[in-house]
């Protein structure tokens, strides 16, 4: 169980050079299943990094939330492939046209394993006041699973939710659509700028197929211990304890 638990577990590399990212790969890997490249770093290194993280034997989620023009976010999906990642996310918002594009691209990949697709519904730092001010009436716990089905309509393997949407997502869509869940936060600990979070053991019991989590090992007094500790956690949800 642990084994299959570390697997589920990404760390959110959210750093500003490529020094900092190899000295946390270097901390990291083999502790747990792969590491999330965001805007920051990708923008700051570009694919060199994934290159390196891939270099060390661990996987990557390509983080970038692409939301554009179908033929836009179709080539860049393409590129994504290349680069061999494990998965990589678009915006539902982008609507069934841009994602439909992205699925695609993929099926005409031809360089081995295709990554996984997912789709980003509501941000996990939004919540329905924020929605509303953009115009958005739809509170998160009905916009969440309603953007999830329409991902699955086009084709796309899973979606990004936090923890509070898992169950209304399984709800209509069912067991084998993959939820990657941000929003993870060890019982006690600050929610930073996260609205909607969960413990590690919540999301996972709740149907989360991946977590994703930056701070609560970044900012620990001892990041590997923490890491290890967020695996337990999870082995103990999935065995049932």
């Amino acid at each position: 169980m642990r084994e299959q638990a570390r697997k589920k577990l990404f760390f959110a590399l959210d750093v500003d050079d490529m020094q900092k990212a190899a000295r946390w790969v270097e901390r990291l890997k083999g502790r747990i299943g792969g590491f999330k490249v965001g805007k920051q770093l990708f923008t700051a290194c570009g694919p060199e990094v994934v290159k390196m993280i891939r270099a060390a034997g661990s996987e990557v989620f390509l983080d970038l939330k692409y939301h554009d023009i179908p033929n836009t976010v179709a080539g860049a999906s393409l590129e994504a492939a290349r680069l061999q990642v494990k998965m990589f996310n678009v915006h539902a918002l982008g609507g069934r046209e841009m994602m439909t594009a992205a699925v695609s691209a993929l099926r005409g990949y031809d360089g081995g394993a295709r990554p996984l697709l997912l789709a980003v519904t509501v941000l996990t730092s939004m919540h329905a006041e924020a929605l509303h001010e953009v115009g958005m009436e739809l509170e998160p716990g009905v916009l969440v699973p309603h953007l999830a089905r329409l991902a699955q309509d086009c084709g796309v393997d899973g979606v990004v939710a936090s923890p509070r949407e898992i169950e209304s997502i399984r709800k209509v869509c069912g067991p084998d659509f993959l939820i990657v869940t941000p929003g993870v936060r060890l019982a006690n600990a600050g929610a930073d700028d996260q609205k909607r979070v969960a413990t590690p053991a919540e999301a996972v019991r709740a149907g989360a197929d991946f977590l994703v989590v930056g701070r609560p090992i970044a900012q620990a007094a001892d990041p590997e211990s923490a890491a290890e500790a967020i695996v337990e956690e999870m082995a103990r949800a999935v065995a049932g304890c």
